[in-house]
């Protein structure tokens, strides 16, 4: 299955917006006044030389503290690794400047797995000169440590844990962390499952690291010990309803497709009628 990086991104960080600037820019945090926060519809840019179009991520209208005028923040996630990159946010800048003619601030979170060095600066230069130096605001995740995020109470800080720099035989505690900070986040349950689902997306441990997780969390000596498991427990047996009910709806999809009637197959796999065919129907 394709993942789509960019919406998954995009439904993160518009759902923890504030969460996300404190984590990663603190300064920026301070001046931003969050009483003022409208998410801007997406824009469709066309690369005319290329035949190729772009979609921006995420755009924030808001505006700073102790001033009037609104300014625009612009979130782009990068998911794989692209030369062109710092001209392509140069060009998101330009077209945006020209149609809102108010401040921008550009920040990049490049979420691919890949080590190395990423530029933020996009510039033109003559040996007589600099006509441009634009630059924006950087997060690599993959130069993050995991370990340095697990204090803090940051709902970003924990579904990112798993894009940061981490080793395979590090997966188990690394989601045993992740699981202990949702406790503690003490979040409704439809942020913790989109957490989860994040997190989950990206780490997927084996059935054998699943058993060794569940023996480190009963072997804990903390006060989430009780709340991790219930945690595990509750999640493992909504996997398995669904598993089931995926499994139920391409049995009874299978039978359809032979010609059975729907009241013949509620029979045969004992559900009500009208179950059989909400199930054909999604």
């Amino acid at each position: 299955m394709v993942i789509d990086h960019d919406r998954l991104f995009k439904e993160l960080i518009q759902t923890f917006f504030e969460e996300f600037l404190l984590l990663f820019f603190p300064d920026m945090h301070e001046h931003i006044d969050f009483r003022h926060l409208s998410f801007l519809s997406e824009e469709l840019f066309t690369d005319v030389t290329a035949g190729e179009k772009y979609r921006v991520d995420l755009l924030v209208e808001t505006k700073l503290k102790g001033e009037d005028g609104l300014i625009i923040v612009h979130v782009e996630n990068q998911s794989y690794v692209q030369p062109s990159f710092p001209e392509r946010m140069f060009v998101y800048f330009s077209r945006l400047f020209e149609k809102y003619r108010t401040r921008i601030v550009p920040i990049a979170v490049f979420s691919y797995e890949a080590l190395r060095e990423e530029p933020s600066v996009f510039s033109i230069e003559f040996p007589f000169g600099d006509v441009l130096q634009f630059r924006f605001f950087p997060v690599e995740l993959r130069k993050k440590h995991w370990r340095d995020y697990i204090r803090h109470d940051n709902p970003i800080a924990a579904a990112l844990l798993g894009k940061m720099g981490y080793t395979e035989s590090e997966k188990v505690e690394l989601k045993k962390e992740f699981l202990r900070m949702l406790v503690r986040l003490e979040l409704d349950e439809a942020r913790q499952r989109m957490l989860l689902g994040f997190f989950e997306t990206y780490v997927k441990l084996s059935e054998e690291e699943e058993q060794q997780l569940q023996r480190e969390v009963r072997a804990m000596e903390t006060k989430e010990k009780e709340q991790v498991l219930e945690l595990i427990i509750s999640y493992e047996q909504k996997g398995r309803k669904q598993g089931i009910k995926q499994g139920m709806k391409q049995l009874i999809r299978n039978m359809a497709r032979k010609g059975m009637k729907a009241e013949d197959i509620a029979r045969l796999v004992d559900l009500p009628e009208e179950d059989v065919w909400e199930l054909l129907e999604e």
